[in-house]
């Protein structure tokens, strides 16, 4: 079973291995004083008290997000610097080159800032610069430099990246060029010798909402200097699709402002979209009003795999293109490219989960450490991710980079990964990452030492109870409560993302009606009663555990609304169950 990452779904994976469930606890006197104001089912107040929405007030701005909630741009640390520079460099007819990162949060960040700027400096004056994932890594790159200096750009304006690249900056600026940085990534305690620096995770920094994208960074420049030019809103609010694209990719917390911005972005997603998106959304089969989900899973894919498996460029050139018909063409390689991304991540997890099975000694590990030089190193992070979902455990998968080998880790939540690969950092050439993620470089000479060591560190570090999936439940409920009003109110709840999960559901003491059956060999349909009151459901790769089901049981589900013969009847997305009692 896959077990449960930031957007609530559950992919396949391992069905026996059995899941910790972790019921949220809220204050039930504030739970008591939320359901009098709201008069709301008590299942949702205890959700609202938990999220912080424990008031009449706070309650009401979750419901009804308001894009003057929004703070004022200018609290942020540099930006008067930022527009300032770039003011100037309008006066003085500078070339300007609008650098990012290759994934979706660069590229959109990219096209947004690029857009804008476009509509009011001169075209001739100014480029976009998309470091190529293999030739020049992540981030600022020495190669970008020197190409906005052979073509006389003077201004760079990074994005989504540059907050480390303190060498690079100092040698742009040898060279006579500037820096102005937006970044949401988190500083080192030297920062580089830039004209301007714009994040919120500066320790001086005075911002009110710490939890942007690069490209929620980027487009609160665009909403000061649209300020500054007294622009119309409606001149920097049209960029709102791409936003919420980025705040859907790059799992940021779908709270403050990005819960705004992406509301906001969302309905003009479904509405009057950007072309590139909108041939995205045929691409991918979308025929229904698009949810975060849909973002996530058929629209970021499409735009990562541009980076993953070729050039990132012609993702900036799919969002910044008006033509519907052009922008189909940008979509259509990008289309491409994200099926042979599916093709090589579904043959290498294959494979690296062949080296696992055929080695008994390794299924019982706390790591997974795998190589084989010829994967490509475009998906070694999504197929870490893949392992985790049968092994979870903290997972390195690494391939053949020239004379080294080069790969992507992941870790299971609550552990530290980038600490673990900081310990063996004597068998590495390099290394770079977070918490939960993180690459690294090595001699292939010394991946065995490192394989080692790595389980060694593990071993010793992790609680055991990390090595057991956990499912966050958000409260019980009664099937008697389950209503189509209830299912309205979690509507409103959207979007739905990190720190504001659709909601997870138990339900105690469900029999089965004698009509629940196993599909397809691996699936439960459920029809299923507690009470008087029956619901009909599905759970996904569940057919292991349908033996259960002669006995009353615990059920966890979210709710969800299926549509047949032009009928919406709810039904029940079951993620586990387990015997009553």
């Amino acid at each position: 079973m896959r077990w449960k990452n930031s957007y609530g779904l559950l992919p396949t994976g391992n069905i026996k291995m059995e899941k910790r469930w972790k019921i949220i606890q809220a204050d039930e006197h504030k739970v008591d004083a939320l359901q009098q104001s709201l008069t709301i089912n008590r299942s949702i107040c205890r959700i609202l008290v938990d999220r912080g929405f424990d008031d009449y007030e706070k309650a009401k701005k979750y419901f009804r997000p308001q894009l003057i909630e929004l703070h004022d741009p200018r609290l942020m640390k540099d930006m008067d610097k930022a527009v300032q520079r770039i003011l100037t460099a309008f006066q003085n007819k500078e070339k300007i080159l609008v650098f990012g990162d290759y994934d979706v949060d660069g590229t959109t960040s990219v096209a947004c800032m690029y857009k804008f700027l476009g509509k009011i400096y001169e075209p001739g004056l100014l480029d976009f610069y998309i470091p190529h994932r293999y030739r020049e890594g992540y981030g600022v790159s020495k190669m970008g430099i020197d190409y906005a200096k052979e073509n006389n750009f003077s201004l760079i304006i990074s994005l989504d990246c540059g907050i480390k690249s303190v060498d690079l900056v100092a040698y742009a600026k040898s060279l006579g060029i500037d820096f102005i940085i937006f970044d949401h990534h988190l500083p080192d305690d030297e920062i580089p010798d830039a004209a301007a620096i714009l994040n919120p995770k500066q320790k001086d920094c005075n911002y009110p909402y710490k939890e942007l994208c690069g490209c929620g960074v980027g487009f609160k420049l665009i909403t000061a200097l649209a300020a500054e030019l007294n622009i119309d809103e409606e001149h920097f609010y049209c960029y709102l699709d791409l936003v919420a694209v980025a705040i859907a990719a790059d799992i940021v917390p779908m709270t403050g402002e990005n819960r705004i911005l992406a509301y906001y972005g969302l309905e003009k997603i479904n509405s009057v979209p950007n072309a590139g998106i909108k041939a995205l959304i045929f691409l991918g089969g979308i025929q229904k009003k698009l949810s975060i989900n849909n973002v996530v899973f058929v629209i970021a894919p499409r735009v990562n795999a541009a980076g993953r498996m070729d050039d990132a460029k012609k993702a900036v050139q799919l969002f910044i293109e008006d033509d519907y018909d052009k922008a189909m063409e940008f979509a259509e390689m990008l289309h491409s490219d994200n099926t042979d991304r599916k093709e090589a991540d579904s043959s290498i997890t294959s494979e690296a989960l062949e080296i696992i099975n055929s080695d008994i000694a390794l299924q019982h590990k706390k790591t997974t450490v795998v190589f084989r030089d010829h994967w490509h190193k475009g998906v070694v992070g999504i197929v870490a991710s893949r392992l985790i979902e049968t092994y979870f455990r903290p997972t390195v998968v690494l391939t053949q980079s020239g004379d080294v080998a080069a790969g992507s880790a992941r870790s299971v939540p609550g552990f530290n990964l980038y600490e673990a690969i900081h310990a063996c950092r004597e068998y590495l050439l390099g290394y770079g990452g977070h918490f939960a993620a993180a690459g690294l470089s090595l001699l292939p000479e010394k991946i065995n030492a490192f394989t080692a060591k790595f389980e060694e560190v593990v071993s010793a570090t992790i609680p055991d109870n990390l090595l057991i999936p956990e499912i966050i439940i958000d409260t019980e409920i009664e099937f008697a409560d389950l209503s189509q009003n209830l299912y309205n109110i979690i509507c409103q709840m959207e979007p739905f993302g990190p720190e504001n999960m659709r909601p997870v559901f138990i339900a105690k003491n469900v029999q089965d009606t004698g009509y629940s059956k196993i599909v397809k060999e691996l699936h439960i349909r459920f029809v299923v009663k507690q009470g008087t009151f029956s619901f009909t459901g599905i759970g996904f790769n569940l057919a292991g555990k349908y033996a259960l089901l002669k006995k009353p049981f615990d059920l966890v589900f979210t709710l969800d609304e299926n549509e047949w013969n032009g009928t919406k009847n709810l039904q029940l997305k079951v993620i586990d169950l387990r015997s009553s009692g």
